[in-house]
């Protein structure tokens, strides 16, 4: 793409350098700041951008860069004492008051025209994560949750569209259970007989639709977990990151419904190393 891509929506007035935050004040920041990142990110996929690779090889384009500059733009204008990190640009500042940002996750899906990529947004909160926003705009699909409040879905745009409240699967033994993870090695480790779902490339939508009933993921950041810990957990299911605890930025772990989560743990040995 070449030159700069317009971005039509705006902040609403209210949610601008507001000194007085209240849960839903961040939530609608949240989403209006998503919207905004979305609707720049779709404009690049529309148009094609090539991916090169990042020191740690991974790729990026330029699109990721430009999303997450709007999202620090965005919210640094609404919440200005409140501290930011992004995958492509690290952290600012030093609030106990973090919004974590994922200007495109899925970014090889991205690059070659897949429509299974994300924008992610989550706020933490003296280190607990409470509010998650997850936008598939090539897909028109939004999820997000609310610590104490749930999880739910709905179409995107969001407006005018009916919203599903998310509720992770009730399977109670591991001889019924879903089960898949994210690498052949890592579905080596599952229990034995447990069925594998067809492979499919976004596991924690189907995990807190209930569609499937585990999925182990050890790999990627504090920004490609953060929001959908949250979103797990407020569909009702639990995860454990690689030390035993409930981190996003340990590298991933274990997601899974609740019924079946302790056995898992105890199948899996998990965690290994705590």
């Amino acid at each position: 793409m070449t030159g700069a891509v317009a971005v039509t929506r705006q902040l609403p007035p209210r949610l601008i350098a507001s000194s007085v935050v209240d849960r839903d004040d961040d939530l609608q920041l949240a989403f209006d700041t998503s919207d905004l990142a979305a609707d720049l990110a779709l404009a690049y996929f529309q148009s094609g951008v090539p991916a090169t690779l990042k020191a740690d090889g991974t790729p990026v384009t330029e699109a990721d860069r430009a999303v997450e500059r709007l999202f620090r733009d965005t919210l640094s204008a609404a919440r200005p004492d409140d501290a930011l990190l992004g995958e492509e640009f690290g952290r600012l500042g030093d609030s106990e008051r973090l919004w974590i940002i994922d200007p495109v996750d899925g970014t090889s899906f991205f690059s070659r025209r897949d429509p299974n990529w994300r924008v992610h947004i989550a706020l933490q909160v003296a280190g607990s994560t409470e509010i998650a926003v997850v936008t598939a705009p090539a897909l028109g699909r939004c999820w997000w949750a609310t610590r104490g409040g749930g999880s739910f879905e709905s179409s995107w745009p969001r407006e005018g569209a009916a919203t599903k409240r998310l509720e992770v699967s009730t399977t109670s033994m591991l001889a019924d259970a879903r089960l898949d993870a994210l690498d052949d090695a890592s579905r080596a480790r599952l229990p034995p007989g447990a069925a594998r779902p067809p492979a499919t490339p976004l596991p924690l939508v189907e995990l807190v639709r209930g569609e499937i009933d585990a999925f182990l993921v050890e790999r990627y950041h504090i920004w490609d977990h953060a929001p959908w810990i949250l979103l797990v957990e407020e569909a009702g299911g639990g995860f454990t990151d690689r030390t035993g605890g409930r981190a996003g930025d340990q590298g991933g772990g274990l997601y899974s419904n609740a019924n079946l989560h302790s056995q898992l743990l105890a199948a899996l040995q998990y965690p290994a190393r705590p």
